[in-house]
């Protein structure tokens, strides 16, 4: 199974930027997961699609086995030193019933939903759990919801447009696991204008474009930050997010 070519190509190309301007997780978020997982010290974890391993590192001080799934060489090359994988969701490199959880953080959307599903099946024991997360954009900022204004012309085909989508398709009828279970949580990112111009260069869709076009992307981008009222002349600005967080069982 290959990876998107968008992820592929924007991921690999911007693994710099998305370490340093994509946002961790809030502890709360990951604590209710973690509980909901059941996950310990004696846990086998595997956390898909790790990317630079953001989410991976939240989860090293339970002291479960962890190994990090990364199929982008350059995501990969970032992760810190822990067991990692150079595998898809769709096919995963652990023998049948050997995994207590999975974690996805910030990838679901990319996946063929189906296969994926149906391999975390395969590779979960009776009774394991699956937990999916995103940091969502939270709009309700002026200045923030400007920005995004300039990504949605960008991103119009982006797989994580269809939010919806994916739980109808995905969950709704799925044979390989049980109810989802959701809850909300917040938090926000401080950051640099500078590290704003690296959040928007990390998005895969931005990362992908011809020089000249993602260039003049950024240069809006770096327009309005210094023109708005609530950023110009700012050292730091903070980005909210709202967390969306996700667990299933195995059937």
């Amino acid at each position: 199974m290959s990876v998107h070519d968008v992820a592929a190509s924007g991921f690999g190309a911007e693994a710099d930027a998305y370490e340093r301007a994509r946002p961790s997780y809030p502890p709360d978020a990951v604590a209710w997961l973690v509980e909901a997982l059941s996950i310990s010290a004696r846990s086998t974890v595997a956390d898909v699609a790790a990317g630079t391993g953001k989410f991976t590192r939240l989860l090293a001080p339970i002291g479960a086995w962890i190994v990090a799934v990364e199929p982008v060489d350059g995501m990969r090359a970032r992760l810190p030193r822990m067991p990692t994988a150079a595998a898809t969701a769709e096919a995963l490199p652990f023998a049948s019933g050997s995994v207590d959880a999975i974690t996805v953080a910030q990838a679901f959307h990319w996946f063929d939903a189906p296969a994926a599903l149906e391999e975390f099946h395969r590779a979960l024991r009776p009774g394991g759990r699956l937990a999916l997360i995103w940091n969502a954009r939270d709009r309700s900022v002026d200045w923030v919801e400007e920005i995004w204004s300039i990504m949605d012309r960008v991103e119009k085909r982006a797989p994580w447009r269809a939010h919806d989508e994916w739980r109808e398709s995905a969950f709704i009828e799925t044979p390989w696991f049980g109810p989802l279970h959701e809850a909300t949580f917040h938090h926000e990112q401080l950051l640099s204008p500078a590290d704003v111009l690296d959040r928007v260069r990390s998005v895969s869709h931005v990362a992908v474009l011809p020089p000249e076009s993602r260039e003049a992307v950024l240069d809006e981008v770096r327009a309005l930050l210094r023109a708005h009222p609530a950023t110009a002349g700012r050292d730091a600005l903070a980005f909210p997010y709202r967390v969306d967080a996700y667990w299933t069982e195995r059937t």
